[in-house]
């Protein structure tokens, strides 16, 4: 059984070699060329589209025949595959996904709809990849992720809704546009159509960050116990902060500071801060 994903899923690449991921890259479009969002760096990204301000370049998703070949490849090695995808209320990439499978006469890929991202979408790739690595049927995996695809949180703040508005991805959070620019949402994705939605707007990203972990206090509790990924564009000092923040207010088991991929910084801009949260236990009893 083999693992696929996209990198809009904000894997590690020590993740990704060590449980024999396949991720299917997601492109960057500048005015000079496509780069392969794999290929760069966050900083790397960040630097080069502040010097491009006000121009923001697009995203583009991969092609069906870029999944047809990574299956084909896999299949041909004796492999099962499962194919975990970011929300289809987000990226047309699971969509491609299914057109590249259904090039195959072989029906033995199953395309999994994360209803998520980033964060959200790595704990269900995780624990699919390491379900996998210990030998477990298609049957257990695909029961766990669908579980901790109802259970997992994705919540962030951003400094500006600039890049989500000139990108077009704004959706429900459109009514904080235009005059309202200056507040700071809190932004989450909808498990029953994998969409942004809104749940609150605040004028700081301290205050931000507080609600943040309100948020998180009313969904999971003080009692459950969570792997938080906390990540960040390029505000490491407020990605800190909320580590912090979120010890101190939910039973924290495991936590880690990652980085937002360049693919998802295209629409949030550097100034994106926020978490990804699971209760561990569905991260466990994988082997």
């Amino acid at each position: 059984m083999k693992i696929v994903t996209d990198c809009a899923a904000d894997l590690t690449r020590g993740e990704i070699y060590e449980l024999g991921i396949t991720v299917a890259p997601l492109f960057i479009q500048f005015p000079e060329g496509e780069v392969n969002a794999l290929d760069t760096t966050p900083d790397d990204f960040y630097r080069r589209l502040k010097s491009m301000e006000p121009y923001i370049p697009t995203t583009a998703q991969p092609s069906a025949g870029i999944f047809t070949n990574i299956y084909k490849k896999l299949i041909e090695s004796g492999e099962d595959v499962v194919s975990i995808h970011i929300s289809s209320g987000l990226s047309g990439t699971i969509e491609s996904a299914r057109l590249g499978a259904a090039q195959l006469s072989e029906k033995i890929v199953e395309i999994v709809d994360s209803m998520t991202l980033s964060g959200g979408e790595r704990f269900q790739v995780l624990a699919a990849a390491m379900a996998a690595k210990a030998g477990q049927p298609k049957e257990f995996i695909l029961d766990r992720v669908s579980k901790i695809r109802q259970a997992v949180e994705v919540i962030y703040t951003l400094e500006t809704l600039v890049y989500l508005q000139r990108g077009g991805r704004i959706g429900r959070v459109q009514a904080l546009a235009g005059s309202l620019l200056h507040l700071k949402p809190i932004i989450t994705v909808e498990k029953s159509d994998g969409k942004y939605s809104t749940v609150g707007k605040v004028r700081t990203i301290p205050k931000a960050l507080e609600g943040i972990a309100d948020h998180m206090e009313k969904v999971y509790g003080k009692e459950t116990e969570l792997w938080i990924s906390v990540l960040h564009g390029q505000l490491e000092e407020q990605a800190n902060n909320l580590a912090e923040l979120v010890q101190k207010r939910l039973n924290v088991s495991k936590l880690e500071i990652l980085r937002i991929s360049p693919v998802l910084g295209v629409h949030t801009g550097p100034g994106i801060v926020g978490l990804a949260a699971v209760p561990i236990t569905l991260m466990e009893g994988l082997g």
